[in-house]
């Protein structure tokens, strides 16, 4: 594998901490800082800043930098709609090629989720959950989009759930995962629908 080019590795570790919280709202992104941090040149890290700006993580504001971009309720309940969507379209296209291994990792996946001791813990087992049913539609476009719209899920997320954190049963994916086994496609796409719309009429309640 060729190394990580250093703009990537930069914008993928400043997307982990404005995700998690670490990195505030409103917060600029200091690029002499940020470049002596990583031993590098200002080129790399305005890359790495303009990428954190086509995911919606960080704004541009002339003769200012960049700061961690806020987000909205207009905007939890916007990419709910659209995780909606895109996640169903995905798999009906994914449907044909889940193996019985598949789903049985997925609901591995669910149980990991009600074990989580902490919100990161159970977002990253609900993650994979996803990936595991919509990964085999074999669509890497429609996939790259999803995955930016989870980035944003998970920190409208992590904003509401810091102090108080008791991991739920995820009955939706168990839902999901019984219409599938059974060859119940629409029902299936019915439940992945409303469970992730929820998420932004409810946007403190993890989906």
């Amino acid at each position: 594998m060729p190394p990580e080019p250093l703009a990537h590795r930069i914008s993928r570790e400043l997307a982990a901490r404005i995700v998690s919280g670490r990195i505030a709202p409103g917060e600029r992104l200091r690029q002499d800082h940020i470049a002596a941090e990583f031993g590098a040149s200002h080129v790399p890290v305005r890359e790495a800043f303009r990428h954190l700006e086509s995911r919606g993580l960080a704004v541009s504001e002339p003769r200012r930098g960049f700061r961690v971009a806020g987000f909205s309720l207009a905007e939890v309940r916007e990419v709910a709609e659209m995780r909606a969507a895109l996640e169903v379209l995905a798999l009906r296209h994914a449907a044909p090629h889940l193996t019985p291994a598949i789903l049985d990792r997925a609901e591995d996946a669910t149980r990991a989720g009600d074990r989580a001791g902490d919100v990161e813990t159970w977002e990253e087992a609900n993650r994979q959950f996803h990936r595991l049913i919509l990964d085999p539609c074999g669509m890497p476009r429609l996939l790259k989009s999803i995955a930016d719209l989870h980035t944003a899920s998970a920190r409208f997320l992590f904003s509401g759930w810091r102090a108080e954190w008791e991991a739920p049963t995820d009955r939706d994916h168990r839902a999901i995962l019984h219409a599938l086994r059974s060859g119940d496609l629409d029902r299936a796409c019915a439940v992945l629908a409303r469970h992730v719309q929820f998420s932004g009429q409810r946007p403190r309640t993890p989906r």
